[in-house]
């Protein structure tokens, strides 16, 4: 398997006046390949959304390296940095803080293709089949994000994610602020879309149950690392460290 992404020694650390300084992800190394879902899983507070963060270039790291495709984009800026979210793009976890509320969700999905010098005509046909790729009618580009459930609003996300055929997704807890049966097709959705269009996952969970079911490889995070690797059914039937034991015992 090729690799698309990979993380070596990335570490962040964070100091506010007063307090001491801390390292919420601490030299963390990692490959995931072309087409490979790649789970990571740890409670709250132990550095997953920090680096999504940090792969997604959100945040600068103290150290470490990102490479995409074999090029180091760890301190890449502008017109590189933008080819680089060609390749790899974030899903959230609360789809109604990811839209600006003052714009349509139309005019949000067609953003990276206006960026990229998409013509008006191309954007609205490719906006209209995303939608309904996600589940939603085309009509909903003239929607406000206040106007639809959320729900509606993580597929529109979705849609806006795939928008400029990404290779890679980073999904930060995507389904987590969702009820059950609404997490529910929202995963069957990212299946069928990971199976039509060949993507790459790096999915950051909290639910052992979920990742299961949709994720080829797992690592386990604890305090800013990464304690445990393996394959779903290893780190659920057969964990080694006393927290992944404690952490699957919590989930099922």
């Amino acid at each position: 398997m090729n690799s698309l992404l990979k993380a070596e020694g990335l570490t962040k650390v964070f100091s506010a006046e007063g307090k001491a300084e801390y390292a919420a992800v601490d030299h963390v190394s990692f490959q995931l390949g072309e087409g490979e879902t790649l789970g990571l899983v740890g409670e709250s507070g132990c550095g997953k959304s920090t680096l999504a963060k940090l792969i997604a270039r959100l945040i600068e790291p103290t150290d470490g390296m990102i490479s995409l495709k074999g090029e180091d984009i760890t301190k890449i800026r502008g017109k590189k940095l933008r080819e680089a979210y060609r390749q790899m793009q974030m899903v959230f976890q609360s789809p109604m803080g990811s839209f600006d509320p003052r714009k349509t969700i139309g005019y949000s999905i067609e953003e990276s293709m206006r960026n990229h010098g998409m013509a008006k005509a191309e954007r609205m046909q490719r906006t209209a089949e995303l939608l309904e790729q996600c589940g939603l009618p085309p009509e909903y580009a003239g929607r406000y994000p206040h106007e639809i459930s959320g729900g509606q609003c993580q597929r529109a996300a979705i849609a806006r994610a795939l928008a400029i055929r990404p290779k890679l997704l980073i999904c930060d807890e995507a389904t987590s602020s969702l009820d059950v049966t609404v997490q529910h097709q929202i995963m069957e959705l990212l299946k069928t879309l990971k199976r039509e269009n060949n993507l790459s996952f790096l999915f950051i969970c909290h639910n052992l149950a979920l990742v299961q079911s949709f994720c080829d490889r797992v690592l386990v995070m604890y305090e800013g690392r990464i304690v445990e690797e393996g394959t779903p059914d290893q780190i659920i039937q057969k964990p080694q460290s006393e927290y992944t034991k404690r952490l699957a015992e919590a989930s099922f």
